[in-house]
Protein backbone atom coordinates (compact mmCIF):
# COMPACT_ATOMS: atom_id res chain seq x y z
CA UNK A 1 0.00 0.00 0.00
CA UNK A 2 1.59 3.30 -1.22
CA UNK A 3 2.27 5.70 1.43
CA UNK A 4 0.21 9.23 1.60
CA UNK A 5 2.75 12.08 1.10
CA UNK A 6 0.39 13.98 3.58
CA UNK A 7 -1.32 13.68 7.06
CA UNK A 8 -4.89 15.22 6.73
CA UNK A 9 -4.48 16.46 10.40
CA UNK A 10 -1.57 18.16 10.05
CA UNK A 11 -3.40 20.01 6.80
CA UNK A 12 -6.46 20.33 9.25
CA UNK A 13 -4.38 22.27 12.04
CA UNK A 14 -2.46 24.79 9.37
CA UNK A 15 -5.79 26.11 8.40
CA UNK A 16 -7.19 25.94 11.68
CA UNK A 17 -4.59 27.83 12.77
CA UNK A 18 -4.74 30.69 9.99
CA UNK A 19 -2.24 29.22 7.61
CA UNK A 20 -1.77 28.45 4.18
CA UNK A 21 -1.69 25.01 2.42
CA UNK A 22 0.92 24.58 -0.23
CA UNK A 23 -0.15 23.56 -4.09
CA UNK A 24 0.68 20.20 -3.27
CA UNK A 25 -1.26 19.58 0.03
CA UNK A 26 -4.29 21.21 -1.86
CA UNK A 27 -4.13 18.80 -4.89
CA UNK A 28 -3.17 16.24 -3.01
CA UNK A 29 -6.14 17.15 -0.20
CA UNK A 30 -9.33 17.16 -2.99
CA UNK A 31 -7.62 14.41 -4.95
CA UNK A 32 -7.55 12.37 -1.24
CA UNK A 33 -11.13 13.30 -0.95
CA UNK A 34 -12.50 12.44 -4.07
CA UNK A 35 -11.00 8.66 -3.78
CA UNK A 36 -12.37 8.33 0.24
CA UNK A 37 -8.78 8.28 1.68
CA UNK A 38 -9.73 12.12 3.37
CA UNK A 39 -12.86 10.93 4.89
CA UNK A 40 -15.90 13.26 5.69
CA UNK A 41 -15.61 14.38 9.37
CA UNK A 42 -12.28 15.48 8.22
CA UNK A 43 -13.15 17.55 5.15
CA UNK A 44 -15.98 19.12 7.55
CA UNK A 45 -13.78 20.06 9.69
CA UNK A 46 -11.39 21.71 6.84
CA UNK A 47 -14.29 23.24 5.09
CA UNK A 48 -15.41 24.81 8.92
CA UNK A 49 -11.34 25.82 8.92
CA UNK A 50 -11.60 27.15 5.46
CA UNK A 51 -15.12 29.47 6.44
CA UNK A 52 -13.80 30.37 9.30
CA UNK A 53 -10.16 31.66 8.36
CA UNK A 54 -10.41 32.28 4.48
CA UNK A 55 -8.01 31.30 1.86
CA UNK A 56 -5.27 32.82 0.04
CA UNK A 57 -5.70 34.08 -3.63
CA UNK A 58 -3.46 31.49 -4.30
CA UNK A 59 -4.86 28.71 -2.81
CA UNK A 60 -8.45 29.31 -4.03
CA UNK A 61 -6.85 29.63 -7.45
CA UNK A 62 -5.54 26.05 -6.69
CA UNK A 63 -8.61 24.29 -4.94
CA UNK A 64 -10.54 25.28 -8.56
CA UNK A 65 -7.90 23.68 -10.37
CA UNK A 66 -7.76 20.78 -8.34
CA UNK A 67 -11.46 20.22 -7.97
CA UNK A 68 -11.43 20.67 -12.29
CA UNK A 69 -8.62 17.95 -12.26
CA UNK A 70 -10.80 15.47 -10.21
CA UNK A 71 -13.02 15.07 -13.47
CA UNK A 72 -12.93 15.11 -17.24
CA UNK A 73 -13.13 18.46 -19.40
CA UNK A 74 -15.16 19.29 -22.02
CA UNK A 75 -13.97 20.90 -25.59
CA UNK A 76 -15.97 22.77 -27.73
CA UNK A 77 -12.94 23.86 -30.18
CA UNK A 78 -14.60 21.30 -33.15
CA UNK A 79 -17.25 23.98 -33.01
CA UNK A 80 -15.78 26.81 -34.61
CA UNK A 81 -17.48 29.38 -32.91
CA UNK A 82 -16.99 31.51 -29.97
CA UNK A 83 -18.57 29.98 -27.55
CA UNK A 84 -19.94 32.10 -24.19
CA UNK A 85 -21.21 30.93 -21.24
CA UNK A 86 -23.98 32.85 -17.97
CA UNK A 87 -23.80 31.88 -14.32
CA UNK A 88 -26.32 33.71 -11.80
CA UNK A 89 -26.00 33.21 -8.07
CA UNK A 90 -29.78 32.94 -7.93
CA UNK A 91 -32.26 34.81 -6.92
CA UNK A 92 -36.29 34.63 -6.85
CA UNK A 93 -37.91 35.13 -10.12
CA UNK A 94 -34.32 34.87 -11.79
CA UNK A 95 -35.81 33.58 -15.50
CA UNK A 96 -32.94 35.20 -16.99
CA UNK A 97 -30.94 31.85 -18.73
CA UNK A 98 -34.24 31.65 -20.78
CA UNK A 99 -34.51 34.68 -23.25
CA UNK A 100 -30.65 35.13 -22.62
CA UNK A 101 -29.42 31.96 -24.62
CA UNK A 102 -31.39 32.23 -27.07
CA UNK A 103 -30.91 35.93 -27.71
CA UNK A 104 -27.06 35.75 -27.76
CA UNK A 105 -27.21 32.63 -29.92
CA UNK A 106 -29.25 34.46 -32.60
CA UNK A 107 -26.34 36.05 -33.29
CA UNK A 108 -23.98 33.25 -34.24
CA UNK A 109 -22.42 32.95 -30.99
CA UNK A 110 -22.47 29.57 -29.56
CA UNK A 111 -23.93 29.31 -25.80
CA UNK A 112 -23.53 25.94 -23.68
CA UNK A 113 -25.60 26.27 -20.80
CA UNK A 114 -25.26 23.56 -18.83
CA UNK A 115 -27.90 24.73 -15.60
CA UNK A 116 -29.01 22.70 -12.45
CA UNK A 117 -31.72 22.40 -10.49
CA UNK A 118 -33.17 24.25 -7.56
CA UNK A 119 -33.06 23.90 -4.27
CA UNK A 120 -34.75 25.78 -1.65
CA UNK A 121 -36.11 29.27 -2.47
CA UNK A 122 -33.84 29.67 -5.58
CA UNK A 123 -35.34 28.19 -8.67
CA UNK A 124 -33.71 26.17 -11.08
CA UNK A 125 -33.36 26.90 -14.81
CA UNK A 126 -33.90 22.85 -15.87
CA UNK A 127 -37.34 22.54 -13.70
CA UNK A 128 -38.83 25.67 -15.31
CA UNK A 129 -38.04 24.09 -18.65
CA UNK A 130 -39.32 20.46 -17.53
CA UNK A 131 -42.63 22.37 -17.47
CA UNK A 132 -42.61 22.82 -21.30
CA UNK A 133 -44.28 19.63 -22.41
CA UNK A 134 -41.65 16.72 -23.96
CA UNK A 135 -38.52 19.20 -22.99
CA UNK A 136 -35.38 16.95 -21.21
CA UNK A 137 -32.72 18.02 -19.44
CA UNK A 138 -30.04 15.18 -20.22
CA UNK A 139 -28.07 15.53 -23.59
CA UNK A 140 -24.89 13.09 -24.53
CA UNK A 141 -21.74 15.53 -25.13
CA UNK A 142 -21.92 14.28 -29.05
CA UNK A 143 -25.62 15.42 -28.66
CA UNK A 144 -25.23 18.66 -27.15
CA UNK A 145 -21.76 19.61 -29.67
CA UNK A 146 -24.55 18.57 -32.35
CA UNK A 147 -27.72 21.27 -30.65
CA UNK A 148 -24.91 23.41 -30.49
CA UNK A 149 -23.65 23.74 -33.90
CA UNK A 150 -27.02 23.54 -35.33
CA UNK A 151 -29.04 25.88 -33.33
CA UNK A 152 -26.65 28.08 -31.09
CA UNK A 153 -27.87 27.38 -27.60
CA UNK A 154 -28.25 24.28 -25.49
CA UNK A 155 -29.79 24.34 -21.60
CA UNK A 156 -28.93 21.25 -20.30
CA UNK A 157 -28.12 19.33 -17.33
CA UNK A 158 -23.94 19.23 -16.52
CA UNK A 159 -22.61 15.48 -16.68
CA UNK A 160 -21.81 13.87 -13.52
CA UNK A 161 -18.11 13.84 -14.30
CA UNK A 162 -18.17 17.21 -14.35
CA UNK A 163 -15.95 17.99 -10.78
CA UNK A 164 -17.09 15.53 -8.75
CA UNK A 165 -14.81 16.68 -6.09
CA UNK A 166 -17.23 19.94 -6.08
CA UNK A 167 -20.04 18.12 -6.26
CA UNK A 168 -19.35 15.77 -3.19
CA UNK A 169 -17.62 18.76 -1.12
CA UNK A 170 -21.17 20.98 -2.02
CA UNK A 171 -22.93 18.16 -0.53
CA UNK A 172 -20.62 18.37 2.70
CA UNK A 173 -21.17 22.02 2.40
CA UNK A 174 -24.80 21.75 2.60
CA UNK A 175 -24.91 19.81 5.92
CA UNK A 176 -21.90 21.37 7.99
CA UNK A 177 -23.13 25.08 7.95
CA UNK A 178 -20.18 26.24 5.70
CA UNK A 179 -21.89 27.15 2.65
CA UNK A 180 -21.70 30.85 2.78
CA UNK A 181 -18.13 30.81 2.06
CA UNK A 182 -16.16 33.02 -0.48
CA UNK A 183 -13.27 30.54 -1.23
CA UNK A 184 -15.52 27.60 -1.51
CA UNK A 185 -18.48 29.21 -3.07
CA UNK A 186 -16.21 30.78 -5.84
CA UNK A 187 -14.31 27.17 -6.30
CA UNK A 188 -17.33 25.43 -6.27
CA UNK A 189 -19.19 27.78 -9.58
CA UNK A 190 -15.60 28.45 -11.27
CA UNK A 191 -14.47 24.74 -11.44
CA UNK A 192 -17.33 23.50 -12.98
CA UNK A 193 -18.07 26.40 -15.36
CA UNK A 194 -13.67 26.11 -16.27
CA UNK A 195 -14.08 22.45 -16.66
CA UNK A 196 -17.55 23.15 -19.42
CA UNK A 197 -14.57 24.24 -21.45
CA UNK A 198 -16.42 27.42 -22.58
CA UNK A 199 -14.29 30.51 -23.79
CA UNK A 200 -15.89 33.36 -22.04
CA UNK A 201 -18.24 33.67 -19.06
CA UNK A 202 -20.02 36.77 -17.30
CA UNK A 203 -21.41 36.14 -13.83
CA UNK A 204 -24.93 37.74 -13.00
CA UNK A 205 -23.50 37.75 -9.05
CA UNK A 206 -27.01 39.09 -6.97
CA UNK A 207 -27.09 41.11 -3.63
CA UNK A 208 -30.14 42.30 -1.54
CA UNK A 209 -32.69 39.81 -0.05
CA UNK A 210 -33.19 37.31 -2.20
CA UNK A 211 -29.89 36.73 -2.79
CA UNK A 212 -27.62 33.78 -1.94
CA UNK A 213 -25.48 36.62 -0.33
CA UNK A 214 -27.40 39.67 0.93
CA UNK A 215 -24.71 42.14 1.32
CA UNK A 216 -23.12 44.32 -1.28
CA UNK A 217 -19.84 43.92 0.43
CA UNK A 218 -19.67 40.39 0.44
CA UNK A 219 -21.38 39.89 -3.35
CA UNK A 220 -18.70 42.32 -4.67
CA UNK A 221 -15.94 39.94 -3.12
CA UNK A 222 -17.30 36.94 -4.39
CA UNK A 223 -17.52 38.27 -8.10
CA UNK A 224 -14.17 39.90 -8.30
CA UNK A 225 -12.76 36.57 -6.55
CA UNK A 226 -14.38 34.49 -9.47
CA UNK A 227 -13.48 37.10 -12.40
CA UNK A 228 -10.04 36.60 -11.32
CA UNK A 229 -10.46 32.74 -11.15
CA UNK A 230 -11.50 32.79 -14.54
CA UNK A 231 -9.02 34.80 -15.62
CA UNK A 232 -6.60 33.41 -14.02
CA UNK A 233 -7.38 30.10 -16.06
CA UNK A 234 -7.65 31.26 -19.34
CA UNK A 235 -11.15 32.43 -19.19
CA UNK A 236 -12.29 35.56 -20.79
CA UNK A 237 -14.71 36.81 -17.23
CA UNK A 238 -16.48 39.36 -16.28
CA UNK A 239 -19.38 40.08 -13.37
CA UNK A 240 -22.29 42.22 -13.11
CA UNK A 241 -23.22 42.88 -9.86
CA UNK A 242 -27.29 43.17 -9.72
CA UNK A 243 -30.43 44.11 -7.72
CA UNK A 244 -32.52 41.09 -6.17
CA UNK A 245 -34.14 43.04 -3.65
CA UNK A 246 -37.70 42.36 -5.16
CA UNK A 247 -38.27 39.71 -6.91
CA UNK A 248 -37.23 39.77 -10.86
CA UNK A 249 -40.18 40.37 -13.16
CA UNK A 250 -43.66 39.02 -12.05
CA UNK A 251 -43.94 35.61 -12.08
CA UNK A 252 -42.21 32.95 -9.21
CA UNK A 253 -42.27 29.45 -10.17
CA UNK A 254 -41.68 26.91 -12.94
CA UNK A 255 -44.23 27.28 -15.45
CA UNK A 256 -44.88 30.26 -14.73
CA UNK A 257 -41.53 32.23 -15.30
CA UNK A 258 -41.51 30.00 -18.85
CA UNK A 259 -44.58 32.19 -19.99
CA UNK A 260 -42.82 35.30 -19.14
CA UNK A 261 -39.59 34.54 -20.89
CA UNK A 262 -41.74 33.91 -23.78
CA UNK A 263 -43.03 37.34 -23.62
CA UNK A 264 -39.69 38.21 -23.30
CA UNK A 265 -39.03 36.60 -26.72
CA UNK A 266 -42.11 38.02 -28.17
CA UNK A 267 -40.83 41.55 -27.50
CA UNK A 268 -42.66 42.28 -24.13
CA UNK A 269 -42.28 41.26 -20.74
CA UNK A 270 -41.49 43.90 -17.59
CA UNK A 271 -39.10 46.17 -17.58
CA UNK A 272 -36.64 44.76 -15.42
CA UNK A 273 -36.23 41.32 -17.01
CA UNK A 274 -35.70 42.72 -20.57
CA UNK A 275 -33.45 45.60 -19.14
CA UNK A 276 -31.19 42.86 -17.32
CA UNK A 277 -31.75 40.34 -20.13
CA UNK A 278 -30.56 43.06 -22.64
CA UNK A 279 -27.28 43.78 -20.62
CA UNK A 280 -26.04 40.65 -19.58
CA UNK A 281 -26.60 39.85 -23.63
CA UNK A 282 -24.43 42.72 -24.60
CA UNK A 283 -21.27 41.77 -22.16
CA UNK A 284 -21.69 38.04 -23.47
CA UNK A 285 -21.32 39.43 -26.66
CA UNK A 286 -18.57 41.72 -25.80
CA UNK A 287 -16.62 39.32 -24.33
CA UNK A 288 -17.34 36.96 -27.81
CA UNK A 289 -15.95 39.93 -29.67
CA UNK A 290 -19.06 41.36 -31.08
CA UNK A 291 -19.50 44.88 -28.76
CA UNK A 292 -21.21 46.48 -31.84
CA UNK A 293 -24.14 43.56 -31.18
CA UNK A 294 -27.86 45.28 -30.91
CA UNK A 295 -29.45 42.81 -28.24
CA UNK A 296 -32.36 45.17 -28.00
CA UNK A 297 -33.11 44.34 -31.97
CA UNK A 298 -32.93 40.96 -31.86
CA UNK A 299 -35.82 40.51 -29.22
CA UNK A 300 -37.92 43.53 -31.27
CA UNK A 301 -37.19 41.71 -34.64
CA UNK A 302 -38.19 38.16 -33.93
CA UNK A 303 -34.86 36.38 -34.04
CA UNK A 304 -34.30 35.38 -30.51
CA UNK A 305 -37.44 33.92 -30.54
CA UNK A 306 -36.51 31.69 -33.52
CA UNK A 307 -33.87 30.16 -31.43
CA UNK A 308 -35.65 29.86 -29.14
CA UNK A 309 -38.66 27.79 -30.63
CA UNK A 310 -35.54 25.55 -32.59
CA UNK A 311 -33.22 25.51 -29.08
CA UNK A 312 -36.96 24.03 -27.12
CA UNK A 313 -37.37 21.47 -29.87
CA UNK A 314 -34.10 20.29 -30.53
CA UNK A 315 -34.32 18.85 -26.78
CA UNK A 316 -37.82 17.24 -27.32
CA UNK A 317 -39.88 19.98 -26.11
CA UNK A 318 -43.06 21.89 -28.11
CA UNK A 319 -42.52 25.68 -28.06
CA UNK A 320 -46.64 26.07 -28.88
CA UNK A 321 -47.93 23.69 -26.69
CA UNK A 322 -49.94 25.12 -23.70
CA UNK A 323 -48.08 25.35 -19.99
CA UNK A 324 -49.06 22.95 -17.10
CA UNK A 325 -51.31 25.50 -14.78
CA UNK A 326 -52.41 25.06 -11.05
CA UNK A 327 -55.59 23.36 -10.12
CA UNK A 328 -56.23 25.87 -7.56
CA UNK A 329 -55.50 29.48 -6.62
CA UNK A 330 -55.58 32.00 -4.04
CA UNK A 331 -55.71 36.22 -4.70
CA UNK A 332 -54.01 38.30 -1.81
CA UNK A 333 -55.95 41.81 -2.20
CA UNK A 334 -54.81 45.25 -0.60
CA UNK A 335 -55.92 45.81 2.63
CA UNK A 336 -56.06 49.74 2.06
CA UNK A 337 -55.59 52.37 -0.74
CA UNK A 338 -51.62 53.61 -1.21
CA UNK A 339 -48.32 52.90 -3.03
CA UNK A 340 -46.68 49.45 -2.71
CA UNK A 341 -43.73 50.50 -0.67
CA UNK A 342 -41.86 47.13 0.00
CA UNK A 343 -41.77 43.61 -0.97
CA UNK A 344 -38.67 41.78 0.22
CA UNK A 345 -37.58 38.78 -2.04
CA UNK A 346 -36.78 36.46 -0.01
CA UNK A 347 -40.02 35.99 1.85
CA UNK A 348 -42.03 35.60 -1.79
CA UNK A 349 -39.19 33.04 -3.17
CA UNK A 350 -39.92 30.98 0.21
CA UNK A 351 -43.58 31.34 -0.13
CA UNK A 352 -43.17 30.08 -4.04
CA UNK A 353 -41.42 27.42 -2.62
CA UNK A 354 -44.11 26.40 -0.07
CA UNK A 355 -46.53 26.52 -2.73
CA UNK A 356 -44.93 23.97 -4.38
CA UNK A 357 -42.33 24.92 -6.82
CA UNK A 358 -39.35 24.50 -5.32
CA UNK A 359 -37.85 20.97 -3.15
CA UNK A 360 -36.57 21.08 0.73
CA UNK A 361 -34.48 17.90 -0.90
CA UNK A 362 -32.71 16.87 -3.91
CA UNK A 363 -34.84 13.98 -4.86
CA UNK A 364 -37.93 16.09 -3.82
CA UNK A 365 -40.91 16.63 -6.90
CA UNK A 366 -41.84 20.46 -7.63
CA UNK A 367 -45.14 21.25 -9.39
CA UNK A 368 -44.58 23.02 -12.86
CA UNK A 369 -47.81 24.87 -12.05
CA UNK A 370 -47.19 26.19 -8.22
CA UNK A 371 -45.58 29.44 -7.61
CA UNK A 372 -46.69 33.39 -7.10
CA UNK A 373 -48.23 35.75 -10.20
CA UNK A 374 -47.50 39.62 -9.20
CA UNK A 375 -49.75 41.91 -9.94
CA UNK A 376 -47.94 45.39 -8.63
CA UNK A 377 -44.33 46.28 -7.72
CA UNK A 378 -42.68 48.37 -5.47
CA UNK A 379 -43.77 52.22 -6.39
CA UNK A 380 -47.13 50.92 -8.40
CA UNK A 381 -50.14 52.82 -6.95
CA UNK A 382 -53.26 50.37 -5.23
CA UNK A 383 -56.70 50.46 -4.24
CA UNK A 384 -58.22 48.92 -1.45
CA UNK A 385 -59.19 45.15 -2.66
CA UNK A 386 -57.15 45.15 -5.65
CA UNK A 387 -55.53 42.30 -6.08
CA UNK A 388 -51.67 42.14 -5.47
CA UNK A 389 -50.63 38.72 -6.13
CA UNK A 390 -52.17 35.65 -7.29
CA UNK A 391 -50.48 31.77 -5.66
CA UNK A 392 -51.06 29.13 -7.67
CA UNK A 393 -50.64 25.43 -6.20
CA UNK A 394 -52.26 22.18 -6.97
CA UNK A 395 -52.51 21.42 -2.74
CA UNK A 396 -54.63 23.95 -1.33
CA UNK A 397 -53.16 23.00 2.20
CA UNK A 398 -49.99 24.57 0.93
CA UNK A 399 -51.44 28.12 1.01
CA UNK A 400 -51.46 28.64 4.77
CA UNK A 401 -47.78 28.37 5.08
CA UNK A 402 -47.09 30.18 2.05
CA UNK A 403 -48.84 33.18 2.80
CA UNK A 404 -47.09 32.83 6.72
CA UNK A 405 -44.28 33.35 5.03
CA UNK A 406 -45.07 36.45 3.17
CA UNK A 407 -46.37 38.43 6.68
CA UNK A 408 -44.10 41.46 7.08
CA UNK A 409 -42.79 41.07 3.46
CA UNK A 410 -44.68 43.68 1.90
CA UNK A 411 -46.25 46.81 3.01
CA UNK A 412 -48.57 49.86 1.53
CA UNK A 413 -47.43 53.25 2.47
CA UNK A 414 -47.80 56.50 0.39
CA UNK A 415 -44.33 56.02 -1.54
CA UNK A 416 -41.75 53.81 -2.56
CA UNK A 417 -37.94 54.28 -1.39
CA UNK A 418 -35.62 55.24 -4.32
CA UNK A 419 -34.37 52.26 -6.19
CA UNK A 420 -30.92 52.15 -8.15
CA UNK A 421 -30.49 50.69 -11.43
CA UNK A 422 -30.83 47.05 -11.56
CA UNK A 423 -27.14 46.49 -12.62
CA UNK A 424 -25.13 48.23 -9.80
CA UNK A 425 -21.45 47.55 -11.36
CA UNK A 426 -19.76 46.01 -14.13
CA UNK A 427 -16.26 44.01 -12.52
CA UNK A 428 -13.99 43.19 -15.65
CA UNK A 429 -11.17 41.17 -15.98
Amino acid sequence: MAVEPFDTVDLIRTKRSGGALSTAEVDWLVDAYTRGYVEDPQMAAMAMAIFLNGMERREIKDLTLAMIASGERMSFGSLGKTTVDKHSTGGVGDKITLPLAPLVASFGVAVPQLSGRGLGHTGGTLDKLESIPGWHASLSNDRLLSVLDDVGAVICAAGSGLAPADKKLYALRDITGTVESIPLIASSIMSKKIAEGTGALVLDVKFGSGAFMPSYEASRELAQTMVDLGNDAGVRTSALLTDMEVPLGLMIGNALEVRESVEVLEGGGPSDVVELTIALASEMLTLAGLPDADPAAALADGRAMDTWRRMIAAQGGDPSAALPVAREQHVVKAPASGVLATQEALPFGIAAWRLGAGRARAQDPVQAGAGIELHVKPGDTVTEGQPLWTLHTDEPARFERALESLEGAWSIGTAAPERGPIVRERIGG
